[in-house]
């Protein structure tokens, strides 16, 4: 059955709609009390998935964008280098670069939806422009890279112990990038507020490392890559 272009375009909207709807149910209880929970915010619309994501007019200049309405960074980024590195480095791209469009405290958080003077930055996260302390990312991990390197796997064919191969479950588009260890949406968080915050007594809140895949107790996240 034919549609007129003015139908299809409503058809299109609607899936789209239902979509951000479904991420919403979806995401919402593990984001509930985690470090990306703004939907107490009146700057958020005391939405949860605003301030990341809409289902119209989303903001596609970064390939890969999931629904993105966020202002992107412009930030130029001082990258990881070492004689050791066999990858190549270059300027954050695909999810990274959206994470960095809060985390690299030159964009406010609250700059969504059109909003570019908002006033609210990261303080928690704030890695600045400055990456070159901070773990490689935005790089081509593939067979050829494991086997130039010789201490890490294969991730074409080494699990990665949530369910698949290292590729499939945490690359993205073969490369390695932020969301390569850290999933934003926190979907194990099931505890509220305790799931990612330990109270100490006199030596104050705790923020445990939730937002990891899997837990890094004894490096076992880094060694999923990692041969030593």
């Amino acid at each position: 059955m034919k549609y007129p272009l003015s139908t299809k375009k409503i058809i299109v909207k609607n899936i789209l709609l239902l979509l951000l709807l479904f991420m919403n149910a979806t995401y919402s209880q593990g984001l509930k009390s985690s470090h990306h929970d703004f939907s107490g915010a009146s700057w958020s619309g005391n939405n949860y998935c605003k301030p990341c994501h809409t289902p119209h007019n989303a903001n596609m200049n970064e390939p890969n964008s999931p629904l993105w309405n966020h202002q992107l960074t412009n930030a130029v980024f001082e990258m990881y280098s070492s004689p050791t590195l066999d990858g190549i480095s270059g300027q954050p791209t695909g999810k990274t670069k959206l994470c960095l469009s809060c985390h690299d405290g030159t964009v406010a958080v609250d700059n969504h939806s059109g909003n570019t003077n908002g006033t609210k930055f990261t303080n928690f996260g704030n890695l600045t422009s400055d990456l070159k302390n901070d773990h490689p990312i935005s790089i081509i991990y593939d067979t050829a890279l494991a086997l130039a390197d010789g201490r890490l796997y294969d991730p074409s064919t080494t699990l990665s112990g949530l369910g698949g191969t290292i590729k499939d479950d945490l690359l993205e588009n073969n490369k390695l990038e932020c969301t390569s260890c850290h999933d934003v949406h926190i979907s194990r968080n099931t505890q509220g507020c305790s799931g990612c915050h330990n109270v100490h007594g006199n030596n104050g809140v705790v923020t445990k490392t939730l937002s990891l895949w899997k837990s890094n107790d004894g490096s076992a996240l880094c060694f999923t890559c990692h041969k030593k």
